[in-house]
């Protein structure tokens, strides 16, 4: 068992939208020989398209809209890598998938540097501690110098970084990169679906000027000599505390510097790590099975209308067929088609170790953050679902397809896509989300995937807050007060909906017992 587990390797990838994660996810999946040939994000009719941005939308707009789950062995390590989507409308999706890695490459344009969204899902790691590698990619178009770089993630970051290759210029000039880990130099040929040569090199030797120009390795010796000056050596152990991060440099889309990564990570990258529940602290090696659903998806498969609860394994063994405990409804379930994925593709498996993910089919029965385990009560924390900024009602458009509709709403609910609410005072469906990107992802999945129209109606809505109070009369009274402004979520939990800052002030300041929260888990 200790061994299968450790060599696990459960790794998400994030960064800002047009960085290159998605063509990063291709390169490894390439290397890990689970696809022939990569496929590109844009693509036009002869192209294949990515694998992991499988949803129509994703395929048109050439952005990821969901998180997909990918697994490959490489050598003797099992890699579980899930391709986050960048843009900001769904970093809820992306700050959930956080809690199911041991570790985190982040994708950095090096024309762009560090970007606000970047920033953003480095605190998320920094809360958690969570070991960082940070890859810099479009090395093969015109970037800034690496040294100022390595000072802008370093600044920008709050992290201590440690070069493990360097480039050689960029753009039309560059030349490839030398791999300080393994002394190796790598030379550059552009080609998307080839992998480049690999030259051992003295770098005190001409050599060195031979392949690249006196010029050239004139510079390289200087640079190389600069880096043991400034930077610390790398620490293995100070990586796995989250305190140092490697840096690596290539170009995704030409499939260069991704090897060097791959390799190094393996290497480096922490097995599954201890998981805090409610209750105790769960050890990955522990013999009893215990695990946590972070996201569901609905229509994978478009022939059957079924959910899948993505489950994190945070110890022991799962076995297909045997009696588990779902902890929320206190009842025990057996699954009979467990499955692993390859972004849309899936396979049934009949056993799964700490640190892997599997799809359970769920016919309802599971809500994001749900615990299943062989009978202990435990409660996995740390899911949250933030409160939503933007709201519309949402209006069926076509009355023959009512029943279509509720069960769109129903299930893409579920995912976690948007957050439901309805007006007591009108009984009217309203929906809240963290980004308008998001209204227009619903309406394209209702009319696509369920087969039902939809319409938006405006709501001037500043923010969704939960109440609560200890003093039912004082909550009695604000209700009343505020009729026209209350709503129920989908547990039937109060919801005070300001229509600006000011009144939502004033609420605050009038009543002094009543608790407003943010996020939904309180």
């Amino acid at each position: 068992m200790n061994n299968e587990i450790a060599r696990r390797r459960t790794f998400a990838i994030i960064a800002h939208p047009d960085a290159g994660k998605t063509s990063l996810t291709e390169k490894l999946l390439l290397f890990g020989g689970q696809i022939q040939v990569a496929g590109a994000v844009k693509s036009n009719k002869i192209k294949k398209t990515a694998t992991s941005d499988w949803m129509d939308i994703e395929k048109q707009r050439g952005i990821s809209v969901t998180t997909s789950v990918m697994e490959f062995d490489y050598h003797d390590y099992k890699v579980n890598i899930l391709d986050t989507p960048g843009h900001q409308d769904f970093a809820e999706d992306t700050y959930r998938t956080l809690t199911a890695v041991d570790s985190v490459i982040i994708v950095v344009d090096g024309a762009k540097g560090v970007e606000s969204q970047t920033r953003k899902l480095m605190e998320v790691c920094r809360m958690r501690n969570t070991p960082v590698i940070i890859f810099v990619n479009k090395m093969d178009r015109e970037a800034k110098d690496p040294f100022d770089l390595l000072d802008e993630l370093e600044s920008e970051l709050v992290i201590n970084v440690r070069p493990l290759t360097w480039p050689i210029e960029s753009g039309p000039r560059f030349k490839g990169v030398y791999n300080i880990y393994e002394r190796k130099l790598n030379l550059f040929q552009p080609s998307k679906q080839v992998v480049t040569e690999k030259v051992e090199v003295d770098i005190h030797t001409s050599d060195l000027d031979e392949r690249i120009g006196a010029f050239l390795a004139e510079k390289l010796r200087n640079d190389l000599e600069l880096i043991d000056g400034v930077y610390p050596d790398f620490d293995v152990d100070a990586y796995l505390k989250g305190e140092l991060a490697p840096v690596f440099f290539g170009s995704a889309l030409n499939n260069f510097g991704v090897q060097e990564l791959l390799d190094c990570f393996v290497e480096i990258a922490p097995c599954p790590r201890p998981v805090q529940a409610e209750e105790r602290v769960v050890q990955p090696d522990e013999p009893k099975f215990t695990g946590f659903v972070f996201k569901i998806t609905a229509n994978i498969d478009p022939n059957h209308r079924s959910c899948v609860a993505f489950c994190k394994i945070c110890s022991g063994k799962f076995t297909r067929n045997t009696p588990y405990l779902h902890v929320r409804h206190n009842k025990t379930m057996r699954f009979s088609s467990p499955t692993q994925f390859m972004a849309q593709r899936k396979t049934t498996v009949d056993e799964a170790w700490a640190g892997d993910i599997i799809g359970l089919p769920d016919n309802g029965t599971f809500k994001i953050g749900d615990t299943l385990t062989e009978g202990e009560t435990l409660h996995f924390k740390g899911l949250p679902s933030f409160s939503p900024e933007m709201f519309k009602y949402i209006e069926n458009a076509d009355p023959m397809k009512a029943k279509q509709l509720a069960k769109g709403i129903d299930q893409l609910m579920d995912e976690g896509v948007a957050q439901l609410f309805i007006n007591q005072f009108n009984g009217r469906k309203l929906i809240g989300t963290v980004g308008q990107l998001q209204f227009e992802v619903i309406q394209y999945r209702l009319e696509n995937e369920y087969n039902a129209k939809c319409r938006w109606e405006p709501a001037s809505l500043y923010k969704a807050c939960w109440i609560e109070s200890d003093d039912p009369e004082e909550l009695e009274a604000f209700k009343k007060r505020k009729y026209q402004y209350m709503a129920k979520d989908r547990e039937g939990r109060d919801v005070f909906l300001a229509d600006s800052g000011y009144v939502l002030q004033m609420a605050q300041t009038d009543f002094k017992h009543i608790k407003f929260h943010f996020t939904s888990e309180f």
